[in-house]
């Protein structure tokens, strides 16, 4: 932090970042005058966001649930709505309590988790190398990060033993990509935003293995959209799990939890 934020800089800063449609450009200058070293690094940091690239990752983290979370380039940027899925989970986890977060990309949801429910057992998953080497790095040492396509990451000694499944896996539909935002659409991987044609397939491949992971009586929390959370409890049910529709207007999250049975 070596700039020291003239008005006359930060105002410029502002101003570039407004016109290139950044609507908390007040707060984005800020951040960027804080990490940048010289004015040099300030101006090539500016360009970098005004054409798109999220600011997590230029400035190499994302504020979330209190934590600071290290963002790589080229994974997934935890969203501000996934905390209503932490509040979620946190209500169910207890201390000592088997969780996995899959489908973890940065690590964000399990890392929060932990910090608010100390002593669960915790294992993050994501298919994506970068991703796991992030989630390594912002989970710490007592936790277990695997890589592997979804189930197949994990280790066996899990099967049965889950108290809670948190997954934010990718629920997009795929025509409308094309919609989201530069910074996700342009900077993020595909994989971690297309949910296939309904947005939906991927929910229905963690609803399938669920039962086989889950301990009786634990839950599956998957962040979903209004629209698609019937699709998502739909299959829940199909594979016999109870679900509950949960929607925070707040945070603008809607959340499905699927409980295993304890019989």
């Amino acid at each position: 932090m070596s700039i020291t934020p003239a008005d006359e800089v930060l105002s410029r800063t502002v101003a570039t970042l407004r016109a290139a449609g950044c609507v908390f450009a007040e707060e984005e200058a800020q951040l960027l005058l804080e990490a940048a070293a010289t004015p040099a690094e300030l101006d090539a940091l500016v360009r970098r966001r005004a054409v798109g690239e999220p600011l997590e990752v230029i400035v190499g983290w994302a504020g979330f649930c209190g934590l600071r979370v290290r963002v790589d380039a080229g994974v997934f940027v935890p969203r501000q709505r996934t905390r209503f899925l932490v509040d979620l989970a946190v209500e169910l986890a207890r201390p000592g309590a088997v969780v996995v977060d899959l489908c973890c990309g940065t690590g964000a949801i399990g890392a929060a988790i932990a910090a608010r429910v100390p002593g669960i057992d915790l294992s993050c998953a994501d298919v994506d190398p970068q991703a796991v080497r992030c989630a390594r790095l912002n989970v710490g040492p007592d936790a277990h990060v695997y890589e592997g396509d979804l189930y197949d990451a994990l280790p066996d000694s899990l099967r049965g033993r889950t108290d809670v499944l948190v997954v934010n896996a990718p629920y997009v539909p795929t025509d409308e990509i094309a919609m989201m935002p530069p910074e996700a659409r342009d900077h993020e991987p595909k994989h971690a935003l297309d949910g296939g044609a309904d947005g939906v397939g991927m929910h229905r491949r963690v609803a399938a293995g669920a039962p086989a992971w889950l301990a009786p009586g634990g839950s599956l929390l998957i962040e979903t959209s209004e629209e698609q959370a019937p699709l998502t409890a739909r299959a829940m049910a199909d594979h016999g799990l109870v679900p509950r529709v949960s929607t925070s207007d707040e945070m603008y999250c809607t959340v499905v939890v699927g409980t295993l049975p304890r019989d």
